[in-house]
């Protein structure tokens, strides 16, 4: 996949510049950008082309032939909604910006129509009693509670299907027969599935320890089977690869807002009053790559919940980094997220 950040350039670059690299890369487009990274123009060979006509001398700052009211598409756009716009504009490349209209990267045409095949490994906890979920539970597993029109756990499989993950394992223990009778071994999807019974549950991440550790040589993605969410996750293993970290969590930003003025004194003497501060926190997402190595600490007898693996991998001066997640993600742990996923599932399924 080429870089972006090559073709990104400032309004003080030279046209000369600009052709350069044109030549060197293979997008076709140059960024151009402001000293805070905003978007101001793009050119395209067409764009040096015009300026070429006009006599456009090539020493010229690239802002004389920059287009300055570029197509852009936000972060948090849906694929499906880019192309339908390149399609629609016969666009082949779109910068991608945030809201601030500051660049995060570049969506190509041709990327965005491939079709990739990754062949990590991904395990899905899907053990739970759900009792918080009761009477919903009583007869039912909570990955197998229909959202709109599909189990939870089929919208997640489906998701990462989408994005060319095939191989599956999911952990179960509270009706297990019931969610191998729904998925069995994953053909009617065009994928495989194999199981991890846990005759006891190992918590969240004790179940690891029933892989067969010598067949995973790359990394694993791991997801709890009750969560329903937008993350790309061919970024998220991306990520995970370029920042060669042991762990990857995915983490949400969590506000709470303190209901009272904190005080901030110095002794007797009152320093500020701040009234209702928010405090803004990263959360656990429930979200993980993890590299084939942290499956050896892992032994498939012991209860060991994932914040106290990665805890221990801290320790011992692991690399556990972060993936911070905007896009939409609901934890089905009670009554009223159930409901609120119902609400949602025309946003999620559409």
């Amino acid at each position: 996949m080429h870089d972006w950040r090559k073709v990104v350039l400032s309004q003080s670059d030279t046209i000369k510049t600009a052709i350069k690299v044109l030549d060197s890369e293979e997008l076709r487009i140059i960024m151009i950008v402001d000293s805070c990274n905003r978007i101001t123009g793009t050119v395209t060979d067409g764009d040096i082309r015009r300026g070429l006509i006009r006599h456009v001398a090539l020493e010229s700052k690239i802002s004389k032939i920059m287009c300055k009211n570029p197509t852009v598409a936000f972060i948090d756009d849906k694929k499906e909604m880019i192309l339908s716009k390149m399609r629609r504009l016969d666009l082949l490349q779109i910068p991608i910006v945030d809201r601030d209209n500051k660049i995060t990267g570049l969506e190509t045409l041709q990327h965005i129509l491939k079709k990739y095949i990754y062949d990590n490994p991904v395990f899905l906890m899907a053990g739970g009693r759900g009792k918080r979920l009761r009477p919903l539970t009583n007869h039912t597993p909570k990955p197998l509670l229909k959202v709109g029109s599909k189990a939870i756990l089929e919208s997640i499989i489906e998701q990462f299907i989408s994005k060319g993950f095939h191989k599956f394992y999911i952990s179960i223990h509270y009706k297990a027969e019931m969610v191998r009778e729904y998925f069995g071994d994953g053909s009617n999807w065009g994928v495989t599935i194999n199981y991890i019974n846990e005759e006891n549950p190992l918590g969240t991440a004790g179940s690891l320890g029933l892989l067969k550790k010598e067949s995973i040589k790359i990394p694993i993605l791991m997801m709890n089977g009750d969560l329903l969410t937008q993350v790309d996750f061919e970024q998220l293993l991306n990520f995970h690869i370029k920042e060669k970290g042991d762990v990857t969590m995915c983490v949400r930003e969590y506000d709470f807002k303190i209901p009272y003025g904190v005080i901030k004194a110095n002794g007797n003497n009152i320093v500020s009053i701040k009234e209702k501060p928010i405090q803004k926190f990263f959360v656990n997402a429930g979200i993980y790559v993890l590299n084939p190595s942290m499956l050896d600490l892992v032994d498939g007898n012991s209860y060991i919940d994932m914040p106290q693996l990665l805890e221990d991998k801290i320790e011992k001066s692991g690399q556990v980094k972060m993936f911070p997640i905007h896009e939409y993600w609901l934890d089905i742990g009670q009554i009223e997220h159930f409901n609120q996923a119902q609400k949602d599932s025309d946003l999620l399924f559409k």
